[in-house]
This record gives structure tokens, C-alpha cells and sequence, in this order.
């Protein structure tokens, strides 16, 4: 008995350590969430015409977010909660698409609705990250990633 009890006490001393906090997500309020500052308002902007533009043409929603990290989920994980907190993409359709950098965590992610597999399936995706956004991001120009990934996108869904 005196062990179970240790056993418990133990288990109770050290499961409050365990349950780290999610990274937040932050409130949907425009087309661009830069939580990190990196963006200037031009690019901001222009990423921003982009996606309203497309979302006119076809209603599918194009969505970038920005945020220093995602820790302690991995960016996947973090993405696909954003993208049900977020609620992207039409309703029945399922056609968001959302662009996830982590700036400080050196990740990124796209997270594409059922609705727009067909025409970003997850292979697409990887190569959209791989062209556009890693050499921008290793040459320090993270608006120059997100706007030719964004731009790459956008193409993809137009077909």
C-alpha cells in the first residue's frame, strides 16, 4: 500500500510539468497573420490582394500565418489545428489553403483542405516549399519566400 501511495503522489508531482501550454493561435483578422513582425506592410499588402483576389475568382482562401514557434507540437500538428480553429476554406468544399511559417522553430508548413488536394496533393506542396520558400529563407528574405509561395499557390488552385 505505502508504495502505491508513493507511486500516486509521484505520478501527481510530476504530471503538471508534462502538460506544457499550446502555442495560441492568434485571432484570424486578415488574409496575412504576421505575429512576428517579419513582414513589412507592403508586402503584408500585396500577400493580402493575393489572396482576396483569389478568393473572388474561384472562393477558395489562401491564409498565411507567421508565428515565432509552434512549440511544443510539431508544425503539422499546429497547422491543422489552425486550420479547424480557422475554419478555412468554404464550407462543404473545404478549399483553404494555409501557409504556415515558424519562423524561429526554421519550419514550414502547408496545410491544404480536401477540397484543393487534387490540385496541391502533399508532393506539390513539399516542392512549393522546397523552390520558393527554403533558398528565400536561407538568403534571409522571408517576404520573398512567402510572396513567390504564395504567388506558386495561387497558380495551382487558378489550374
Amino acid at each position: 500500500m505505502g508504495a502505491w501511495l508513493l507511486a500516486a503522489v509521484a505520478l501527481l508531482w510530476t504530471v503538471p510539468g508534462l502538460a506544457q501550454a499550446l502555442a495560441p493561435i492568434p485571432p484570424l483578422d486578415s488574409p496575412v497573420v504576421d505575429t512576428t513582425g517579419t513582414l513589412d506592410a507592403a508586402t503584408r499588402q500585396s500577400l493580402e490582394a493575393r489572396a482576396l483576389a483569389l478568393q473572388q475568382r474561384k472562393g477558395s482562401q489562401l491564409q498565411v500565418l507567421m508565428v515565432p514557434t509552434t512549440q511544443p507540437e510539431d508544425i503539422a500538428q499546429y497547422a491543422v489545428r489552425v486550420f479547424e480553429t480557422w475554419k478555412l476554406g468554404r464550407k462543404g468544399v473545404d478549399d483553404g489553403v494555409l501557409l504556415v511559417v515558424a519562423r524561429d522553430d526554421r519550419r514550414v508548413h502547408i496545410e491544404v483542405g480536401y477540397g484543393l488536394e487534387g490540385a496541391i496533393p502533399d508532393a506539390t506542396a513539399h516542392r512549393v516549399i522546397q523552390e520558393y520558400l527554403v533558398p528565400r529563407f536561407r538568403a534571409g528574405d522571408f517576404a520573398g519566400g512567402v510572396g513567390e509561395a504564395s504567388a506558386a499557390l495561387a497558380g495551382l488552385i487558378d489550374g
